[in-house]
């Protein structure tokens, strides 16, 4: 249970930052190469790469060296994780919200027979 906790706190870390978030839309579209990945932003490579390697501690994103060229790649266990999380949490509120709404709709309707 910590190690899943870990994790999940590195993803959720390495997804805090918009550069990153960016980056891991683009790979949703499938690999891409360092310059690809760096295109749209206003950063350097040094920069761009060290935003790759916390997505890389995160389990978010894989690459791999062939000659110069860097390749990047998705990796959706992470992403499936935090998924996870957030939809078992999601279904928490929104269980909480109906019940409320429930309450509510019960009590205007108690107020309406009062008058």
């Amino acid at each position: 249970m910590a190690n899943f906790e870990e994790r999940l706190n590195v993803a959720f870390a390495a997804l805090a930052d918009p550069t990153r978030r960016a980056i891991v839309a683009r790979l949703c579209n499938g690999d891409a190469t360092v310059g690809e990945l760096a295109e749209p932003f206003e950063i350097g490579l040094p920069t761009l790469l060290k935003h790759i390697r916390v997505l890389e501690r995160g389990g978010l994103v894989s690459s791999a060296k062939s000659g110069r060229v860097r390749t990047c790649s998705l990796t959706p266990g992470a992403l499936r994780s935090t998924d996870g999380w957030l939809r078992t949490h999601i279904a928490t509120w929104e269980g909480r919200l109906d019940r409320l709404e429930a309450h509510l709709a019960r009590k205007r309707k108690d107020t309406r027979r009062d008058d």
